[in-house]
This record gives structure tokens, sequence and C-alpha cells, in this order.
């Protein structure tokens, strides 16, 4: 008796497909003998002795086969490696492919990138399993069918358990508490370093465990009026480095950061010749993806809070409306002005202008000459709003600050590049339109 699985009959294509899996797996083999065979050699004048029992017996009795491991081995070992017995056929493959099991039935630790499959008997692909993106942070990955389909089917493995203060599916960014050391590649054990923020001048009411930074940049998270890399020190503008931060200076310019003493010159702050409006260039970057985000930060300027948020870096314009409109809006002051050059005041610009021509004023008394205006809005939008470039002139109308003497630029002021017929403009609205 000669018995095949998969006879010439059986016309399948692939030996690794679920149905030649089914005929090939076989186990528990049990031969039934169901009749005796008589012997043909007794003479007809011999008389057999009847027997209780049927006698049988059996020989060369020959089974052969291999142990299934789905295309992805070309041999079998022992289980556990003793107890060798001759022509027999061991249980474990020896799995290639990046495949583990007795049988190579799923993917080795590491490598479930993709969902498992067998080798393709009939293309002779191996269909190998892939490696998950780890940066070397993990020893294991699963995959993750949800995030298969995200992907279009690119890639479905999660990380297991990432190592040296990483988190993600990938381990790709560094856990809370820490950031990414940029001078080394990702795979490094030693690319998250601890955050060094100031618990004084930290602000932790976003994150309840501990004091956090950015965790791309190192750049702490400072509570109000508070500077630095690590919130160490105050602004410039501010005073008085405290559990609460740092007061703002009761003066026009910057004050001693200790004694809250004013300054009357710009002798002792940096001096740029910076644009202000829109992203502040060398400061702020917009990231192009999550591996490769990233903020310069330059020694002789002063980081913001606003760092936290440099999506919200943008304008909207004012739109000079109707005349009740404007009058509405009650401009305590209206000039025609040249922007010549910025102080970066960290929580916001104090901008030196040239005043050309003064249209209205309040209490705060103008004259043509250089001075002050103040963006109000840098701490809270990442950049001053409206957008003030230097070398131009521009109508300027907005508020003042008496107690201080300070001429302020808001996401209400008017801005607009100046032209001769919009100050012709302006000039009637304040003569005539506004009682």
């Amino acid at each position: 008796v000669i018995y095949r699985a998969l006879s010439p009959a059986n016309k399948i294509e692939d030996p690794y497909s679920p149905e030649a899996q089914d005929l090939l797996k076989l186990t528990n083999l049990r031969l039934l003998l169901l009749k005796r065979q008589e012997c043909p050699c007794h003479g007809s004048g011999l008389v057999e002795k009847p027997q209780r029992f049927a006698h049988y017996a059996i020989y060369d009795l020959i089974v052969r086969g291999s142990c299934f491991c789905n295309g992805h081995a070309e041999e079998c070992e022992l289980v556990n490696r003793t107890g060798v017995v001759e022509n027999m056929v061991h249980g474990k493959c020896v799995c290639r492919h990046n495949t583990a099991g007795d049988h190579c039935e799923k993917c080795a630790p590491l490598y479930n990138d993709q969902p498992w499959k067998p080798g393709d008997g009939k293309t002779g692909a191996s269909n190998e399993c892939r490696k998950c993106r780890c940066h070397n942070h993990a020893e294991s990955c699963h995959f993750d069918l949800s995030v298969w389909l995200a992907s279009g089917k690119r890639s479905g493995g999660v990380c297991d358990n990432c190592k040296h203060n990483t988190e993600g599916h990938r381990c790709q960014r560094c856990k809370p508490g820490y950031y990414r050391d940029r001078g080394k590649p990702m795979s490094s054990a030693e690319v998250c370093k601890p955050c060094a923020c100031q618990p004084v001048g930290s602000a932790n009411t976003t994150f309840s465990s501990s004091w956090r930074c950015h965790p791309r940049t190192g750049f702490c998270y400072c509570k109000p009026g508070v500077a630095g890399p690590n919130c160490d020190r105050c602004l410039v503008g501010y005073w008085g480095f405290g559990e609460n931060g740092c007061r703002p200076c009761d003066c026009a310019r910057d004050c001693d950061q200790h004694t809250g003493r004013c300054f009357n010159s710009y002798d002792s702050e940096p001096f740029f010749n910076i644009p202000i409006g829109g992203r502040i260039p060398d400061l702020v970057q917009t990231p192009t993806n999550e591996s490769e985000e990233e903020w310069k930060w330059n020694d002789h300027e002063q980081g913001f809070s606003a760092l936290r948020h440099p999506e919200k870096c943008v304008c909207k314009e004012k739109v000079l409306g109707s005349v009740a409109d404007f009058c509405q809006m009650k401009y305590a002051y209206v000039i025609k002005a040249r922007i010549l050059s910025a102080h970066d005041k960290g929580t916001h610009a104090e901008v030196v202008v040239k005043v050309k021509k003064v249209l209205k004023s309040g209490k705060v008394k103008i004259a043509r000459s250089n001075r002050s205006i103040y963006p109000e809005s840098w701490t809270n939008r990442g950049c001053t709003c409206p957008i003030l470039n230097p070398g131009t002139d521009y109508l300027i109308a907005g508020q003042e600050d008496s107690r201080t003497g300070k001429l302020l630029v808001n996401m209400n002021s008017l801005v607009k590049p100046w032209k001769a017929h919009l100050g012709k403009q302006v000039s009637d609205i304040l003569r005539t339109g506004c009682k």
C-alpha cells in the first residue's frame, strides 16, 4: 500500500496554501487490520486446527514525512536536542526569513511590521517578516491592525517596552521629562537627556507629574516674565525672579532685574535689525516633520513662552471699514511712521520708529522724531502682529498707556502701508467724522 498526500492527481500549485496544508498535516497514524489473508500453500487434505483469534504479520512498514515549516525552513532539528532516533522526523523547524516557532508559523519578536505570511510555493517568494523601526530602543514589537490600515498597509509594527527614556510606537521620541540631544542619532542609548528646568521659574500647570521641557529642544516652559532655556532668569523688561515668576518693569524701557530700578537708555540692551511680524527668523521655525522638528536658540536673543505655539503665527489684517467703525475704535494716536529696528524683549518687541507725521495724539505727546512703539501680541501668539517690516512707512492707529507713556500696537490697531490717499482719508475722518 502506498499513500501520497500530494499525488500527481491533486493539482495543487502552491504546497503552502491552506488547501495543501490540510492534506499534508498527518498525526497519530493508525493501521486497522480488517481481514486475514488465507494461506494458499495449504494442501486440500490438511485439516487446519481452528484458532480462537486471527493472527496477522506486518513487515516493511515505512512511514516517511517532513516537518511542516510553512516554506520558511529547509531543515528541522530536535525540539530539546536530545534523544536522537534514527530515521525520525524531527519536529522543530530551523526557521529563516525572520520567522519563529516550531513550524515558523509567526514572525520573530522584532519583525512584526507587516502580517506574517507563509512562503509562496508557486512563485518562490519568501514573504520575509519585516523588522520594526524601533531605533534600537526595543527588543520586540507587535503587529497592530489599526496602525497597519491607517498607514495604507505599509507599516503596522508597534514597539514594545521602549528603553532609554523613549516612547511612541516606534520609540521615536523622548518621554516627558526628557529632551532629544540633537548631537546624537535617534538610535543612540543616550539620545534622551533629562530636562534641566529651574523649579522656581518653571511652569508645570500643563504637566502634572514633573518639571518638563520641550521634547525636541530642551527649552523649559516658563512662568510669566521668566526667560532662558532653563527658566532661570527674568525676561528683559521684568524683574523680581521668584515663585510667581517675574514682574513687569514700571518703566517705558528696561529695569534692573533685582531691584526694578529703571534704565534710561538702551546701552545695556541688545539691539537688532530684525523684521517684526510673522515668524521671527532663527528663533521660530515651522517643522517639516516630526523627526526633524527643531528650534534655533541664539545666545544673544532671549526665548519666550510663545515657542510653544509657532503654528499660531498668522496675522489677520485689520481692514479700514466705515467711518463709524473707525471712530468706534477710539484710537488714542494716529501717525505716519517708518520702522527702523527692534529690540527683542522676549515677551514682546520694542520697535523703534521714526515718526514722520502726527495725525492724532492723546495724553502721550508725540513729536516728529524717533521713538518706540510696543506690539502687545508677542507672548500669546508667538510673533508680533500686525506685521511691521523695517524700512517701510506705515499708517499706524493704536492705543496708548498713559501711565508708562507707551504707544501700543495690537490686533485691534490699524496698520497699513502708507499711501497718500489713505492718509488723506483718515485725516478727513478724524477732522469731520469722529465727534
